[in-house]
């Protein structure tokens, strides 16, 4: 389904003129996919980081409400970022249950990394010297979106 969505807007910069952009594209797909998929990813955690801290954790204290909306939002964006990597844009294959779960553990212990530098950013930042949580979301998930994909390609779907 992704591939004919993908073809669909294709043809449509191809046909508005664009083809150069849709070759380009075609010619970087893995790093465009990643691009796509990275941000619905970061969406994902941004969303549903709101809701828990503007909503659900309100009432807490504010370093318990930064972190565990943070913890929280990780593990759900965790969840969309495997699967769709896996499928749509490092299009790796697993033929048996010990590769896929040498695999899973690769990714979770590098997104574990990278969730102890998200968690103690957002804490930092937020907490200790004030910044504004929506702000320091954004602006830390871009340095997040980079160093996953650094290991997404070098440790986790790398081609054998």
């Amino acid at each position: 389904m992704i591939n004919k969505i993908e073809e669909f807007c294709l043809n449509i910069l191809r046909k508005i003129g664009f083809k150069k952009i849709a070759d380009w594209y075609l010619e970087h797909q893995e790093g465009m996919r990643y691009l796509v998929f990275g941000v619905l990813t970061t969406l994902v955690n941004i969303v549903i980081s709101a809701i828990l801290y503007y909503g659900i954790f309100a009432l807490l204290p504010e370093n318990l409400k930064v972190n565990i909306s943070t913890i929280i939002a990780i593990i759900a964006a965790w969840i969309f970022a495997y699967v769709t990597n896996k499928l749509y844009v490092f299009d790796t294959k697993t033929s048996n249950w010990k590769e896929l779960l040498k695999e899973m553990v690769s990714f979770i212990s590098c997104r574990i990394v990278t969730a102890i530098v998200e968690v103690f950013l957002m804490d930092w930042l937020v907490t200790g010297l004030e910044f504004n949580y929506m702000g320091m979301k954004i602006f830390v998930s871009v340095l997040i979106i980079i160093l996953n994909f650094v290991f997404s390609k070098l440790i986790i779907f790398k081609k054998a």
